[in-house]
């Protein structure tokens, strides 16, 4: 039998990852890239087109080399990508205009306290509170406690087109197309040819309504979204993506599925089945929850999306964030207080405890369950005896207590019974944090061999669609594991009064950008050794006056 292959893009925040898996779903061949971050301004964080593009290009064609492979040889690609983070063009030229503005991008941060805060918005959950007590509909509580975050699209997209001249007179006269990275990228891939974006990723950027599975209209209006501008919503997997320009890298290749990166880590995991656990560590921490077909409704912030839309199939999960994770590793490093983030378990292990110190990861503010855009980051409770290696275990330990309060949301408001965790991501490879987040959590924490799941997921629902594997217990069955870390009870106890310490600590720092205080928070450029401070921007950013679409 002829031997198939799949090449798997992968699409980070930080990384730009090609694997190419045999039908054996092991990797032949691979090649690795920095995705470039930019900091034109305070808290603006742009990815440039040009320049990724040409990055994603060169990396799959380094990959084939590394496997002695051709684009000719390729069975079918698969695609994965960062959500939120997106971009517009013209309808006309196929010209951005602008730089991809990133998930963790804090321009809108005025404009989204404004919106929260505002009349509109307040009588618009009570509206929705009142048909939840009629209806007894789960969708009409989730818009009761609904809120806005610089995470999410919609608030950022409004900005945009507030103040991006030629956007906003694009969009006047129609010629404005909006496209989150998934988007943009099949454009190019298929010189034009498709505007299209999957059910996953249109559920991440807060105006696609995953109850009714459509662009919610009472967003895009209150925002004044030009919905003409907006993707059709696919399936995650099948023929309809077509395939590759030969242009590109001069032979078609077939896509056969997109998807936003955590539910190709999902599948990468083969968390099918409902109640299913996996913990995404990467730039940023995401909390995955396999809810079923039924979309979660949040009174804490874990946030409902679509898992995955294959035909009549609708998987939804609950999704909990910690927006810095592997950015923290790096600001640490910058900071000097280690040489490499693989020293890092050893140097904390190497004290019995952080001395007091406690760290508080915010430096994009925090999500569940403070869900507080203007906390700030730092030490808390340094002493003439705090030493280096005290300082790197409070900062591993915050990303470990931040699960445990994940978890901790999880628990209150689900049913299900957790046993197992799935790990994957750069920062799971820290078996300081992989352990205590096991002991933390009380729950069985398993580490594949190698943790990037994103690529491995699009290869398994590539493969399962070319009929590669046959069913879904089949990859399930061929799942291998690393590490298993097992909890310890007596560490749990013993950690109580330090985690209560810290989340007292977490207060202190809560609410701490807000007009009144000083803008100092800082984001760390992956590919630099450069801080660039946050929340210090002036720009227009004020509510429009009275919510219209726009026309053309």
């Amino acid at each position: 039998m002829e031997e198939k292959y799949i090449l798997s893009l992968d699409i980070g925040t930080t990384t730009i990852r090609s694997y190419i898996y045999n039908s054996r779903a092991e990797v032949v061949g691979k090649a690795v890239d920095q995705v470039k971050l930019e900091y034109p301004s305070h808290g603006f964080v742009e990815i440039n087109p040009d320049q990724l593009w040409t990055s994603i290009v060169e990396v799959v064609k380094k990959s084939w080399q590394d496997a002695g492979l051709s684009a000719g040889q390729m069975t079918a690609l698969g695609i994965s990508t960062q959500r939120s983070t997106f971009i517009t063009w013209s309808r006309s030229t196929g010209k951005p205009f602008h730089h991809f503005i990133t998930w963790k991008d804090m321009r809108a941060d005025k404009l989204v306290k404004q919106w929260n805060d505002s009349f509109i918005f307040k009588l618009f959950k009570a509206g929705a509170y009142t048909l939840y007590l009629l209806l007894r509909s789960k969708r009409f509580k989730a818009g009761s406690s609904l809120k806005f975050m610089n995470t999410q699209t919609t608030v950022r997209l409004s900005w945009a087109l507030q103040n991006i001249a030629a956007l906003k007179d694009a969009a006047h006269k129609g010629d404005a197309v909006f496209g989150t990275l998934d988007t943009w990228l099949l454009y190019k891939l298929t010189a034009g040819k498709l505007h299209v974006t999957d059910a996953s990723s249109a559920s991440a950027t807060g105006f696609f309504d995953p109850f009714t599975l459509q662009w919610a209209g009472w967003c895009t209006s209150l925002f004044r979204i030009p919905v003409d501008s907006l993707p059709a919503v696919v399936d995650t997997a099948g023929d309809h993506f077509t395939h590759t320009d030969k242009s590109v890298w001069g032979h078609e290749i077939p896509i056969r599925c997109c998807m936003a990166d955590q539910t190709a880590s999902i599948w990468g995991s083969c968390c099918f089945n409902v109640g299913d656990v996996k913990l995404t560590m990467g730039t940023g921490t995401f909390f995955n929850i396999n809810t079923g077909t039924s979309p979660h409704c949040s009174v804490a912030g874990l946030y409902p999306l679509i898992g995955w839309r294959l035909g009549d199939e609708v998987q939804y999960v609950a999704e909990g964030a910690i927006n810095d994770t592997a950015t923290v590793i790096k600001w640490a490093q910058n900071l000097g207080l280690f040489d490499k983030p693989e020293d890092t378990a050893a140097i904390a292990n190497s004290v019995p405890d952080s001395d007091g110190v406690c760290f508080i990861p915010a430096f994009s503010g925090l999500g569940p369950p403070y869900n507080d855009g203007t906390a700030a980051s730092g030490f808390i409770g340094m002493k003439p005896t705090t030493t280096r290696a005290h300082l790197v275990r409070a900062t591993l330990e915050s990303l470990a207590f931040r699960t445990r309060q994940l978890h901790a949301c999880a628990v209150a408001e689900t049913n299900y019974q957790f046993h197992t965790i799935s790990l994957d991501g750069g920062v799971s490879n820290n078996d300081f944090i992989a352990q205590l987040i096991a002991d933390l959590t009380g729950l069985r924490a398993e580490r594949p061999p190698h943790v990037e799941m994103s690529s491995l997921g699009c290869a398994h629902i590539v493969g399962l669609h070319l009929g590669i594997w046959k069913s879904r217990d089949e990859l399930k069955a061929n799942r291998k594991l690393g590490r298993v870390f097992k909890p310890r009870p007596h560490v749990r106890k013993a950690y109580e009064a330090t985690f209560a310490r810290w989340e007292e600590a977490v207060t202190r720092l809560c609410g701490w950008y807000t007009d009144n205080k000083p803008q100092t928070s800082a984001v760390t450029d992956s590919s630099s050794n450069s801080v660039t401070p946050q929340n210090s921007f002036k720009l227009s950013t004020e509510l429009p006056k009275k919510p219209k679409r726009f026309s053309k």
